[in-house]
């Protein structure tokens, strides 16, 4: 995977719009593979962040990540 597609996916990821459905029909990642690819790319203070807020708007909302 190039650096172009890696940064995009990991903005996607990033993003409080955009779904692990959606990065998965886009370019064919499941949630686990963007998780790794997120944990790979991130400082583990920042992934740790980005897995918590994740977690929680998951709780408050139905379709979420």
């Amino acid at each position: 995977m190039d650096d172009a597609i890696r940064s995009e996916i990991v903005e996607m990821a990033l993003s409080d719009h955009v779904s692990f459905a959606d990065i998965k029909a886009q370019h064919g990642l499941n949630d686990s593979e963007v998780k790794a690819l997120m944990r790979e790319t991130l400082k583990p203070g920042s992934y740790r962040a980005w897995r918590k807020r994740v977690r929680d708007f998951g709780d408050r909302r139905e379709r979420y990540k």
